[in-house]
């Protein structure tokens, strides 16, 4: 790997970033209403149940969900830009490696997503007072599995797009929701109906937000569930990166032109 290509892709996704307001809204604007909306609804229920770790539980589960979201939403649509543009065969036609593009992809999805996460903790505490560094050293650990999980799905997603083109784009946008409601983003596994009990116990965000609330209200981490999820991620990751690949050597075969 070169450096100094992997340099030039960020720098040409950092232009267009700033240059597009599609790209600006959705570190911004989305973030702000989701916190907005769902503030105000934590706000109200721990008015009426007189519990204000509500409100902390609540806005933590959508700060850490934007970093599931920001993880995959930068590799499927980023590619997409490159599709749109019909430039994903200037590319690859130049000395630019897979590996390379691959590196450049998940730095700046890293960089976009450590600003919208930051605008969103600094709103969050101007808003509604909650300090989302109340995890410590957890908030790493848990956004660093949280980021695979998106990476994961989007490589996945990535690879979906490479081998069918445009006409299944929307995964780009619809297919990281499939994991929300295993997820449980602000409400217990326990809650679920058993059959989605037992898809949440293969879903690795599960156990994050689990021991999210489990450390908001007991103050306490269960680490084998921790391990759980990043031996899932591991694998769910690299059985993405694969599937990836090997559809990128099959456009390759077919010609990028098809994806157009």
């Amino acid at each position: 790997m070169k450096l100094h290509r992997i340099y030039g892709i960020i720098l040409r996704h950092f232009f267009n970033s700033i240059h597009n307001y599609d790209r600006i809204g959705d570190m911004f604007y989305w973030p702000a209403i989701d916190l907005i909306l769902w503030g105000t609804t934590s706000v109200y229920f721990a008015s009426k149940i007189n519990t204000p770790l509500v409100v902390l539980s609540i806005i933590s589960g959508v700060i850490f969900w934007m970093i599931i979201w920001r993880g995959q939403y930068e590799i499927t649509v980023g590619l997409l830009e490159d599709i749109w543009a019909q430039n994903l065969v200037n590319i690859f036609v130049s000395p630019v490696l897979f590996i390379e593009w691959i590196v450049a992809v998940l730095t700046i999805g890293i960089l976009k997503m450590s600003i919208a996460v930051t605008f969103a903790s600094l709103l969050s505490f101007w808003l509604f007072k909650i300090n989302i560094f109340f995890f410590g050293f957890y908030l790493i650990i848990f956004a660093l599995s949280l980021l695979m999980t998106g990476w994961a799905v989007g490589f996945l997603v990535a690879g979906l797009i490479i081998r069918n083109g445009t006409k299944i784009q929307t995964l780009a946008w619809t297919a990281i929701a499939l994991l929300s409601p295993f997820s449980a983003t602000s409400y217990p596994v326990s809650i679920l109906p058993l059959w989605a009990q037992n898809i949440a116990r293969a879903v690795p965000t599960s156990y994050i937000f689990e021991n999210m609330r489990r450390l908001i209200f007991q103050h306490q981490i269960n680490y084998s569930e921790i391990f759980i999820s990043f031996g899932l991620n591991s694998i769910y990751l690299l059985l993405a990166l694969i599937f990836l690949q090997r559809s990128f050597k099959k456009a390759k075969q077919k010609g990028f032109i098809n994806l157009y």
